[in-house]
């Protein structure tokens, strides 16, 4: 019996070591990534705010396990272009993950600007502070503040969407897990997948509420 669940445990916690490194590096690169997409909607430059609206639509209507189709095996096929964008399935789903979060990070981000009172910006220009002095000591803080329950719901979105690795045959933890379904025609590995991504959002539940606390936002 302890032989079986090392046969089948170990594959998988190798597995959820795919989904955690896909997760940190899509949250490290999305939200930055998010926030500039952030500032150019709101830039006074139209052309430049009307395409990043128009990404934000698009990737936020759109299916992520389209675009990860999509950049994995549809992008090789373009004419002419295609062979230069033949990636590895993991950067690939990489690459999907960050374009499809930034997106939602973005409208997280704005909605926490929208928040701020108007008179925040008046009260720093009697303090004679400079617009980055404005920006950086009391708009970002208080947007931050604001969005972080909404990063923190969707964060704990993305280690669920990590399944999604799946379908473009990366060997993460569900891929284990079907592969010891299908071998030993049981349904236990897709329990023990589910305690692991269980696992998995705890810690983040657990480390956002302390953020919250630490940042005072109970």
């Amino acid at each position: 019996m302890v032989e079986y669940w090392n046969k089948i445990i170990w594959p998988m916690l190798e597995g959820a070591q795919m989904t955690v490194l896909l997760f940190f590096i899509a949250i490290i690169v999305s939200i930055p990534l998010g926030f500039l997409l952030t500032l150019a909607v709101k830039s006074s430059f139209k052309p430049i705010s009307w395409l990043a609206h128009g990404y934000i639509t698009i990737m936020r209507g759109t299916p992520l396990l389209l675009q990860l189709l999509l950049i994995c095996f549809g992008l090789p096929m373009l004419p002419i272009v295609g062979e230069y964008l033949v990636f590895d399935r993991f950067v690939a789903a990489c690459i999907g993950f960050v374009l499809n979060y930034a997106a939602y990070f973005a409208e997280i981000f704005r909605g926490g600007l929208l928040a701020i009172d108007k008179g925040q910006y008046e009260a720093a220009q009697v303090l004679g502070l400079s617009k980055w002095q404005t920006t950086t000591r009391v708009i970002l803080p208080q947007m931050f503040r604001v969005a972080l329950p909404a990063v923190s719901n969707e964060s704990i979105t993305l280690i669920k969407d990590t399944a999604l690795l799946y379908a473009v045959a990366v060997p993460e933890l569900l891929h284990f897990a079907q592969t010891a379904v299908n071998r030993d025609f049981t349904i236990v590995p897709y329990f023990i997948a589910g305690i692991i991504y269980l696992i998995m959002t705890l810690v983040l539940t657990v480390f956002f509420k302390w953020l919250e606390r630490r940042y005072k936002f109970e």
